[in-house]
């Protein structure tokens, strides 16, 4: 699977559940960690494929990459989730060619998040992009594409009030709690994660609740402890997580682990909670969700949070797509371009064979010269590909440009 003729976009798709048709019960089950996504391109080269991403965010799973098939992809995805394929498929959008291309501008957009215009989705493409290119599985279709859907963003983010004002997850729970506690900078606050979001999460806490009061707690003790000592908070370990909740009157929880981090007994008859959960899948255990003393938030309900933010970023839609456009079409034609990459490389040993043949005068001898001047064919052939599609006529062509400059 590593021909030119496979690798375009026509044989391009991504297979997905996002938020539109599944809420954050359904989406967790097919959550993506770090071991699940290795042991997936592990299997995924055992199938011959070897060009594949996958984004897991709380808003959504997808896998990304060329395939025979789009089952071929949903298979190998929930090979290694809790959901099976036959339950994602009830829930999943399948697109191919330039849909699914446009579909990628969109996500790096932030134009297909729960919250329009969240910028967060960048940094999680850029991992997961990342991650896969670790393991082998960018390609240079992938690698371009990606830089094109980044330009894209930060064409659209500088351009457009797409991300204008302060409206994503991690800010939607602090307005959250703004909103609807009184008092909110008295109130001793835990959280648990400190990630990309939960480090978002922390830092609105500290500007937009006026508040210190807050206590962090990481897996890794050592990141908790760093993001404390920035911003003068406290910490604990991870050894300390019954005591820290015990004691808290908010907490919240942005962690990626497979089982709940909060249990029941962690929370139970021990004062009134209120948990806002931004993780996929829960990490909060389903008794503790259901104490009286509990008042749970997840990321479903935060979208729903509207304001005059939002009603702006909606008007900038347009401006984001005609980006959009500009950007897919750049890609097209790079895309496009190449299938001539076999055919210029031939163009190019046989032009060098024609340099060293006797029957030509050589008008130098210096191996950067001969260089400077097949490129320049090369390049001239590919400017006319570009313009007419007919790869013979050209190669021949090129031939005989070749030859008439040499004599």
């Amino acid at each position: 699977m590593n021909t030119q003729h496979f690798k375009n976009i026509s044989n391009f798709f991504v297979a997905g559940i996002n938020y539109k048709k599944s809420d954050a019960s359904v989406r967790g089950k097919f959550a993506i960690c770090n071991e699940q996504y290795a042991a997936i391109l592990q299997q995924a080269s055992l199938q011959g494929l070897n060009e594949v991403f996958i984004l897991s965010t709380c808003n959504r799973t997808e896998i990304y990459g060329f395939a025979y098939c789009s089952h071929q992809l949903v298979e190998l995805l929930c090979s290694q989730t809790v959901g099976d394929a036959e339950s994602f498929k009830k829930s999943a959008y399948i697109k191919i060619g330039a849909d699914a291309i446009e579909h990628v501008f969109n996500v790096g957009a932030g134009l297909d998040s729960q919250i329009l215009g969240d910028y967060e989705i960048v940094g999680q493409l850029k991992t997961a992009v990342k991650f896969a290119k670790e393991q082998g599985f960018v390609g240079a279709f992938t690698e371009r594409l990606i830089n094109c859907v980044l330009q894209s963003s930060k064409a659209i983010k500088n351009n457009t009030e797409l991300s204008g004002g302060t409206v994503s997850v991690s800010f939607a729970a602090v307005q959250y709690i703004r909103n609807r506690v009184v008092s909110p900078s008295s109130k001793k606050i835990l959280l648990l994660g400190v990630g990309k979001i939960g480090r978002n999460t922390c830092k609105n806490l500290v500007d937009y609740l006026g508040t210190k009061n807050i206590t962090l707690i990481n897996r890794s003790v050592e990141k908790a402890q760093e993001l404390a000592n920035e911003l003068g908070l406290k910490y604990a370990s991870l050894n300390n997580l019954e005591t820290e909740v015990a004691d808290a009157d908010i907490i919240l929880v942005a962690t990626n682990a497979a089982q709940p981090v909060i249990l029941k007994e962690h929370v139970e008859g021990k004062g009134q909670k209120l948990i806002i959960d931004l993780s996929i899948p829960y990490n909060v255990d389903a008794a503790a969700q259901a104490l009286p003393n509990v008042q749970l938030v997840n990321v479903d309900q935060l979208s729903k949070l509207k304001d005059e933010t939002l009603r702006q970023r909606t008007a900038e839609v347009p401006k984001a797509k005609t980006i959009i456009a500009e950007m897919m079409l750049e890609f097209g034609e790079w895309s496009e371009m190449r299938k001539h990459v076999p055919m210029l490389k031939d163009l190019k040993v046989k032009l060098k064979e024609l340099y060293g043949h006797p029957q030509y005068v050589q008008t130098t001898t210096c191996p950067k010269a001969i260089d400077i001047h097949i490129q320049r064919v090369l390049n001239d052939t590919a400017g006319k590909m570009k313009v007419q599609n007919q790869k013979g006529c050209q190669y021949i062509a090129a031939l005989n440009d070749f030859i008439s400059a040499k004599n």
